[in-house]
């Protein structure tokens, strides 16, 4: 017995420690094609979840070769191995059809990039800021401060409504027909100028929207950005309220979402 053990181990000993060997040379290895790769791609614009994919693909790839170098060292068989895999990952596959849809729909987000991080997205009948874009899911903030986390099935292949970065507030006075309305223009125009979250670039727009039974309706479309739009839409109200009120010349005033 003793001497069967003693051959087994000269036998397999040194090939098992050679494996070993190679193992530890693939996870160095493995690190170091990772670091590699993302010092490459930092010359590439890439959104941060897809160099830490290709980061990822780049370790799991350098040390997948050592790990099947170290496999035919020890002496196993490769072919029914792969077999086996291929039907165990076919079994869980299919038992995980949506998180793998996720998953496809998450590569195609990260690779064809209809929205990035900091873009105001409407989408799957939601909307808000785009906070991180994963593999499974997007993550959307609203102004109350809530998260919106979305499967990225349910965005592939759905009308997406990108807003960048700015966006502009649709904002309705109505003033009564005896009213100067070239007054009531300059004045909505001196409020935007007045306000600091007001875009210089691209230039408000300030105009008659429409003439209404009650009087004329002026449309004020300032732009702000993503992060100031609550804030711009009540500051820009009131002050445009307190103006008019001064003059004389309000009627009503409300705002609305810009579509």
């Amino acid at each position: 017995m003793q001497e069967q053990m003693l051959g087994i181990a000269l036998t397999y000993g040194p090939k098992v420690l050679v494996a070993a060997l190679m193992l530890l040379g693939g996870y160095f290895a493995a690190r170091w094609a990772g670091t590699v790769a993302g010092r490459s791609l930092e010359r590439y614009e890439l959104e941060l979840p897809v160099r830490a994919l290709l980061e990822s693909a780049a370790r799991v790839l350098v040390f997948g070769l050592f790990v099947i170098m170290a496999l035919q060292n020890i002496g196993v068989e490769l072919l029914p191995l792969i077999a086996g895999l291929g039907v165990a990952g076919a079994a869980v596959a299919l038992a995980m059809q949506g998180v793998l849809g996720n998953l496809a729909a998450g590569l195609t987000i990260i690779f064809s990039k209809p929205f990035r991080v900091g873009d105001y997205v409407s989408i799957a009948g939601v909307h808000g800021e785009v906070l991180d874009i994963r593999l499974s899911s997007t993550t959307l903030g609203h102004a109350d401060l809530s998260r919106v986390v979305v499967p990225n099935r349910k965005i592939v292949g759905e009308i997406l409504h990108n807003y960048g970065r700015i966006r502009q507030l649709a904002i309705e006075v109505t003033i009564p027909y005896e009213a100067d309305v070239d007054d009531a223009l300059d004045t909505a125009s001196a409020v935007l100028r007045a306000n600091s979250r007001v875009l210089k670039d691209p230039v408000p727009g300030v105009g008659i929207s429409r003439l209404a039974d009650s009087g004329v309706t002026l449309g004020i479309a300032p732009w702000v950005a993503v992060t100031d739009y609550g804030a711009a839409n009540g500051e820009i109200n009131q002050a445009l309220l307190a103006a008019f009120r001064n003059r004389k010349i309000v009627r009503e005033s409300r705002a609305y979402l810009a579509a």
